[in-house]
């Protein structure tokens, strides 16, 4: 059987952009939990990017309902997890996420720094890196359970190991002294001992509080083996992703290419020909070897009308879960990788129309909305983007939305 780059596009537009509207099999989405478990899991490392992707898929949800989701409700959950990446996910996946992928994380960054410890110069001197790690953990525990959330800083404060340094050992303009701070708490967050909570200051700010992990789940996460959660998070990823290919799969979830087929060979699955490239001008698309849930196939979900994407604008944040959801992203992405890419693969905020990507999109400081499209997609269609880009900057309320990772056309339309 072979899945053509139209037919993932619709099945694109519908599992994971149009959200406010019904679908065949694909009611609407009404809450930002409906969101998050439609598209899996939202991007976190930039904190806008959670609001942001949750607004341009449903236009009837605003800025106030994802805050009151996450640090209301807490019915989404912060997690490091998959490739050391941030994310949002629904509260009752994150045992799943935690033992498919973000354990393997924590052992990694224990390692790592448990190795740095042991290795580097530090101020002041650390004698047993065992000891010290232990200790440093204690007093975190203990601040968290003395002051409730603190942001980092504050944090280091109340524990006063987290303020030891590793010093510089070369004269390299990147080996400047640096705290323990940042490393022990992303560790804390990969072992899911701690999360990230409500940033201080406005919506869009990075500057999180740490919390313990038990004011999620009381009495603690559950446990779950890590090769049944790996299963059940690959049939997540493909019910959402799917048709996709191994690489897409093993890229996203950060495992190696053997949990990754261990985890494939659990599950119903087909294999397919499938179209990963936009047709040139021979016409043809380039084809590789796909995988799909069975159930997909056998009903019928993968057929959706001709119209599915008919007319579909989206305006995307940096780090979007769509922009970011494969390894193999020509069939959507099409020749603009070097514009709308950072140089280590990160996704700046994305136009897309009928199901890809056609051009870039900001809020300035101020409030006013700018775009570039990167083709001509027509009048109807660019008049489209216009007003997709005045709904989303007058939902912020003027402020504009900033990127950690700028790309090159982000810079121009901020200029």
């Amino acid at each position: 059987m072979r899945i053509t780059v139209e037919q993932r596009r619709r099945l694109l537009v519908a599992r994971q952009l149009a959200l406010g509207v019904d679908h065949p099999g694909l009611p609407a989405a009404r809450s930002v939990e409906d969101v998050v478990g439609r598209v899996l899991a939202l991007h976190a490392t930039d904190a806008p990017s959670v609001y942001l992707s949750v607004l341009a898929r449903v236009p009837d949800l605003v800025l106030a309902d994802v805050r009151d989701a996450l640090f209301g409700r807490r019915t989404l959950v912060k997690v490091l997890a998959m490739r050391r990446t941030m994310f949002v996910v629904r509260r009752e996946l994150v045992p799943v996420v935690h033992a498919a992928a973000g354990a393997a994380v924590g052992r990694r960054l224990r390692t790592r720094l448990l190795k740095e410890l042991a290795t580097l110069p530090t101020d002041p001197p650390v004698e047993d890196a065992d000891a010290f790690l232990a200790e440093a953990e204690r007093q975190v525990h203990a601040a968290l359970a003395e002051h409730g959330p603190l942001d980092g800083a504050s944090l280091s404060r109340a524990a006063p190991a987290l303020r030891t340094a590793f010093l510089p050992t070369t004269t390299k303009s990147w080996d400047v002294r640096r705290t323990a701070t940042s490393q022990l708490l992303s560790m804390l967050s990969a072992e899911g001992v701690v999360v990230r909570g409500e940033p201080r200051g406005s919506w869009s700010s990075n500057r999180h509080v740490w919390t313990p992990m038990d004011d999620w789940f009381p009495g603690g996460m559950p446990e779950l083996d890590e090769p049944t959660a790996r299963v059940e998070l690959a049939r997540a990823w493909l019910a959402v992703f799917g048709p996709a290919t191994e690489k897409d799969l093993q890229w996203w979830t950060g495992w190696n290419l053997r949990d990754t087929r261990a985890a494939l060979g659990a599950l119903d699955v087909r294999e397919v020909d499938l179209e990963v490239g936009a047709r040139g001008a021979t016409g043809e698309a380039a084809v590789a070897r796909g995988v799909v849930l069975a159930q997909a196939l056998d009903d019928g979900s993968l057929d959706l009308p001709e119209d599915t994407a008919e007319g579909v604008v989206s305006l995307v944040p940096s780090l979007d879960p769509t922009t970011m959801g494969w390894y193999v992203r020509d069939w959507y992405l099409g020749p603009h990788r070097d514009q709308l890419f950072d140089t280590i693969g990160n996704a700046g905020a994305t136009v897309w129309w009928e199901g890809r990507i056609v051009g870039a999109w900001t809020v300035r400081r101020g409030g006013e909305p700018a775009y570039r499209l990167l083709e001509d997609v027509g009048a109807d269609a660019e008049a489209a983007v216009q007003a997709e880009a005045a709904r989303i900057a007058a939902l912020l309320g003027g402020d504009g939305t900033t990127a950690s990772f700028p790309t090159p056309l982000y810079r121009e339309l901020q200029a």
